[in-house]
């Protein structure tokens, strides 16, 4: 969660530090009295970060006493599964995740291979930290060789180095119960877990949960314009939430507003099914509790969940 005070704070002490430096040095002591303020600044500096680290601590603290007196939404566990179909059915076209665990290809979005249950990319550096933790788990498995390309092509769409064996070699790794469990825990870490908590602190209920989770995957965890924070903070701008007293529909229709104009500026034409046919649809008919029976349409296809 990003906490915006306490990187102000961390950031006061190097400011400060640069108002002294570019004072003229006029005095014969200067390079003593330098020194001297250098020090303290030193100090001045450890010290406000270790308040801000305080701070920060005692506010996670809070906040987990808050999410552990509320309903589970949708960390329960049958409210999770129907969130993954749900994300299945958009990133894999099947409400079968648990088959998509193999799936690699390039789809032309600019973000490299997209691999896996959550659509892991080559070019957003969430695919090269899933090979990284599992290497350090599993030094021999059969992707670890594809690190130093993995490195070089993040950021980019690029496949040098990656082809022609990096594709059967995901497949491969994929048949093995650890890394099924790998990328499961890593879309918990990265994506879902941070969701849901987030929406919980902002009052949302399960629905509101599951609009946060598939912004997180499809958006990614990024503070810029077009990330998932980044849009979090512009829908606040134009409505509150129910944590700050807002009504949780308005909110939710802003927050659905918001990414959908990004996922068209980032992509021109792109089918938006996954807010429009799906999470509107639930949100027009009062769903807040994700509630099944459930149907949806996802890039012309029906789906339903009894």
């Amino acid at each position: 969660m990003k906490r915006v005070g306490v990187l102000l704070l961390g950031a006061l002490p190097v400011i400060a530090a640069g108002v002294y430096l570019a004072v003229p040095d006029d005095s014969a002591g200067s390079a003593d009295t330098a020194s001297s303020a250098s020090s303290s600044s030193q100090a001045t500096d450890k010290s406000a970060r270790d308040d801000a680290k305080d701070r920060a601590e005692e506010e996670r603290e809070a906040d987990d006493a808050l999410i552990a007196d509320l309903p589970p939404g949708l960390a329960a566990p049958a409210k999770k599964e129907l969130a993954q179909q749900l994300v299945s059915s958009a990133e894999n076209s099947t409400t079968k995740w648990r088959t998509a665990y193999g799936s690699i290809e390039d789809v032309g979005d600019g973000d490299g291979y997209t691999a896996g249950i959550v659509g892991f990319c080559t070019g957003t550096h969430d695919l090269l930290m899933l090979v990284e933790r599992y290497t350090e788990a599993h030094p021999d498995n059969g992707l670890a060789k594809y690190l130093p390309a993995l490195r070089e092509v993040d950021g980019s769409d690029s496949h040098e180095g990656l082809d022609p064996g990096f594709t059967a070699a995901w497949q491969a790794e994929a048949e093995l119960p650890a890394f099924r469990a790998a990328q499961e825990e890593e879309r918990d870490r990265v994506y879902f877990e941070p969701a849901v908590r987030l929406a919980k602190l902002d009052g949302l209920g399960t629905l509101g949960q599951f609009v946060y989770y598939d912004a997180m995957v499809f958006h990614g965890p990024d503070t810029d314009a077009e990330g998932f924070y980044g849009l979090r903070e512009r829908a606040m701008a134009k409505a509150r939430t129910p944590g700050q007293g807002g009504s949780e529909k308005a909110y939710l229709d802003t927050f659905l507003d918001v990414r959908e104009q990004a996922m068209r500026d980032k992509r021109p034409g792109i089918d938006t099914s996954r807010v429009d046919t799906a999470q509107r649809r639930f949100l027009a008919a009062g769903n807040m509790e994700l509630a099944t029976p459930l149907v949806w349409e996802m890039y012309g296809d029906t789906y339903r969940v009894p």
